[in-house]
């Protein structure tokens, strides 16, 4: 029996340390490769922060499209006076809300990005986080408001 014990011991410690080898192995390229990726980033940071807005607006587009399809969409469910009253009125609304503020998270993303010594930027931090949590909020929300009626 204290064999038996001993040799799962054993086997714990050479499976601990094989995984150790793994995970070692695995984040070394990775740091390698992160590193030199922030480099490139840094050497061509003008290039970067114009893809970066161009990708920002995109992606801004999309969620808050998404959240004012959703908003619509359970508008329209719940019969909601005001919306069924003024649906185009609505719809232009939501879209002028929707270019606005994409446009404003790709602005504030190039401006905040602007000088490579105030990196990380809190403008910058700040529009991303605004740009993913604020649809996401909106959306999760509007979905309790939804479920409790």
């Amino acid at each position: 029996m204290r064999d038996k014990q001993q040799g799962d011991r054993l086997l714990r410690g050479y499976l601990s340390s094989r995984r150790l080898l793994l995970v070692v192995g695995i984040i070394t390229p990775v740091g390698i490769l992160v590193v030199n990726a922030a480099a490139f980033v840094m050497r061509n940071l003008e290039q970067v922060r114009i893809g970066i807005a161009v990708c920002a607006l995109i992606s801004s587009l999309v969620l808050n499209g998404l959240t004012a399809t959703w908003l619509l969409r359970l508008a329209t469910r719940r019969q909601i006076a005001v919306y069924v009253r003024h649906q185009e009125w609505a719809g232009v609304i939501l879209t002028t809300v929707v270019i606005a503020s994409s446009i404003g998270a790709a602005i504030f993303t190039y401006i905040g990005m602007g000088n490579p010594s105030h990196l990380p930027d809190t403008l910058s931090v700040l529009t991303a986080l605004a740009a993913l949590l604020v649809p996401i909020g909106i959306t999760y929300f509007s979905r309790l408001f939804a479920n409790s009626r």
